[in-house]
């Protein structure tokens, strides 16, 4: 005899529970219809999106030193793009990373975020210009393989002389020439008292001969090898001279440390206020023991470096020194023209083939300046 087990729930329960699960049965069904539809639309999307590239088009990635949202940066891609003639794509830091050298970023993790640049494919990331250049080009970012060129800058200030050794701006056009890329990296000579943002689209349009006579010449094989070209305009650039074949001088500013009291520097302790002092002590004290449980686990937390670098203060009596470097322009004789910063000076925009290694090699000097010499005298394509 088979005996039913009496249901122990209260019968308006169980149909509230019924018509729920109906209702949830019938709400999985619409969803995974709303899923298919939306599955759909974002392949439809997708393909769309990927048609907008012209693969018949050459491919011009840009970058800079000064971060993605830098006028000189948006005035030239927003140029390329209205030509209409190339691919153009960007992959520029976050943030300002002038100075920064040929610096990459290991054993951390850099964050790439798309950013909206009208025509063109365009990314922003933590890291410096090399790093954005090297990951552009390895292939895991963009759908191409290979641009046809690498523009760095326009970038604010000049890299004339010793500057050249820790600009941005031009490691990013040695990184793309290192990864055998053609490059050119480009800097407005901005002068504080003079300069204007308008001198930007300025420093474009001067540019642009240059950039499109580069484009023409790396297609027909003609462009100079092991080496990319300097750009400096100068502080005007619709007043310019006209372009000048230059050689690197030996000039640079006066590095000027000054000390910052402790009561004026954001960082130090002494600048918060007691409690805010506290609580980011305390924040500082958790964080620690985190470390160390992550450390006993065989593991390093992700945001240690992001912590030190807003100057979060820790619990000790050691004394601190704060510092903030500027550099300050000063006057520097030369007898020859063909220097960079003395043709900048004079109002030429100085161009300058430069080589990975310390010395531009005579063979790769000679081709360079045949190249140049004949885009001038013949006048660069407008």
């Amino acid at each position: 005899m088979t005996t039913m087990k009496k249901n122990m729930f209260p019968p308006g329960l169980v149909n509230n529970l019924q018509d729920v699960l109906s209702k949830k049965g019938a709400n999985k069904n619409e969803q995974k219809k709303q899923k298919d539809d939306d599955s759909t639309e974002t392949s439809t999307s997708s393909s769309t999106a990927g048609n907008e590239n012209d693969s018949s088009k050459p491919v011009v990635l840009v970058t800079n030193s000064e971060g993605v949202d830098s006028l000189g940066l948006i005035y030239l891609v927003q140029a390329l793009v209205g030509l209409g003639l190339y691919n153009v794509n960007v992959c520029a830091p976050h943030s300002d990373k002038s100075a920064s050298g040929h610096s990459l970023t290991v054993l951390e993790t850099i964050t790439v975020t798309q950013a909206e640049i009208e025509g063109a494919t365009a990314y922003e990331v933590t890291g410096t210009t090399v790093d954005c250049v090297s990951l552009a080009l390895s292939g895991a970012l963009f759908s191409w393989t290979k641009p046809l060129l690498v523009i760095s800058g326009i970038n604010r200030g000049s890299s004339c002389g010793h500057h050249m050794f820790h600009s941005g701006v031009i490691a990013g056009a040695r990184e793309a020439l290192i990864s055998g890329v053609p490059s050119l990296s480009i800097s407005l000579n901005w002068k504080r008292e003079e300069s204007q943002e308008s001198d930007f689209k300025d420093a474009v349009a001067v540019s642009l001969p240059l950039i499109n006579a580069a484009l023409r010449d790396i297609e027909k094989g003609v462009f100079p090898k092991s080496c990319f070209l300097s750009i400096e305009i100068p502080t005007s650039p619709k007043a310019n001279k006209g372009f000048k074949l230059t050689k690197q001088s030996m000039w640079r500013s006066t590095p000027c440390w000054q000390a910052v009291p402790a009561n004026r520097n954001p960082s130090a302790p002494h600048f918060m206020g007691n409690q805010q002092s506290l609580g980011l002590q305390l924040a500082q004290l958790g964080r620690d023991a985190s470390a160390a449980g992550a450390a006993r686990r065989g593991t390093t937390p992700r945001n240690n470096e992001e912590v030190e670098s807003i100057g979060a203060a820790k619990s000790d009596n050691k004394a601190k020194k704060y510092f903030r470097l500027e550099f300050l322009d000063k006057e520097t004789e030369a007898t020859d023209d063909e220097l960079d910063f003395k043709a900048l000076g004079n109002g030429f925009i100085a161009v300058m083939p430069v080589s990975v290694s310390l010395q531009l090699e005579s063979d790769v000097q000679t081709a360079a300046s045949s190249w140049i010499s004949g885009v001038l005298s013949g006048g660069a394509e407008q």
